[in-house]
């Protein structure tokens, strides 16, 4: 199974090879001799010898055998980095949150991958990858939000850092590809306890609407919280933004409690 999800996983790579984009790239992370950086998937090495001149230290995983094995033989002279073969998905992330992610992942595996480093219970400080525009959106909920892009948004703060062109890499993706950035709220918007009841209120309202029927509030509760929060009214085609979400569910907490 491992061998058929390697030969996957290398078969979806598209390669960053140009040391002055790479450059340009950590240079947006603010990375530097203080801060711990793990990469999701060595590659041919271009990226992690990059990361291992700019950080204190790297850990860097791959879980393909030969990219392993040639990029072990390249970065031989990289002291400051521990090469692992395996498999992201499985690897134990560090007990404590203090270190940086940048990778450039493979786009088959985005949601698991982006699940994994933001679900866990003591996350990196920030987040920086290389994907697919389009998922990148959907996590950042444009053109609309989304149960994943609402439930992301109690904890993250997201942002498209960099725009690349396909010639970029090798071999040129069939998709337009970004470098979006993860940050770490100091203060999530809601504690644990609420952030489960904030996803029961999302999952409820996306399937049943926030107000009606079956909806959680009247459309008069939710006008007159929206009002008083200062907040534009909450369109009827379900384009409704994540601080009007927060609002409408701090609006039903007090009206269930």
């Amino acid at each position: 199974m491992q061998k058929d999800t390697a030969r996957h996983l290398s078969d979806s790579q598209n390669f960053i090879t140009s040391r002055k984009l790479i450059r340009r790239i950590i240079r947006l992370a603010g990375i530097s001799a203080e801060d711990t950086v793990l990469e999701i998937g060595t590659g041919k090495g271009h990226l992690t010898e990059v990361l291992c001149e700019q950080a204190g230290s790297v850990c860097s995983i791959e879980i393909d055998r030969k990219l392993y094995e040639s990029a072990r033989g390249r970065l031989s002279q990289c002291t400051n980095l521990r090469l692992v073969h395996g498999d992201f998905l499985k690897y134990s992330l560090p007990a404590k949150g203090g270190y940086k992610v940048f990778a450039n992942i493979p786009f088959f595996i985005t949601t698991q991958i982006v699940e994994k480093l933001t679900r866990v219970s003591d996350p990196p400080a920030d987040i920086w990858l290389v994907m697919e525009k389009g998922a990148a959106k959907r996590f950042m909920g444009i053109p609309r939000e989304t149960g994943k892009s609402l439930l992301l948004k109690v904890n993250w703060n997201m942002e498209i850092a960099y725009h690349f062109h396909r010639e970029d890499f090798h071999p040129a993706p069939s998709v337009d590809t970004v470098l979006i950035h993860f940050s770490k709220k100091k203060v999530p918007d809601l504690d644990r306890k609420e952030f489960g009841a904030f996803q029961k209120f999302v999952e409820h309202s996306l399937k049943y609407g926030l107000c009606g029927s079956r909806g959680l509030l009247t459309k008069r509760q939710v006008s007159a919280a929206l009002r008083q929060a200062g907040l534009p009214h909450a369109h009827e085609d379900g384009v409704t933004l994540y601080i009007q979400w927060l609002c409408l569910f701090r609006c039903y907490r007090r009206f269930h409690h």
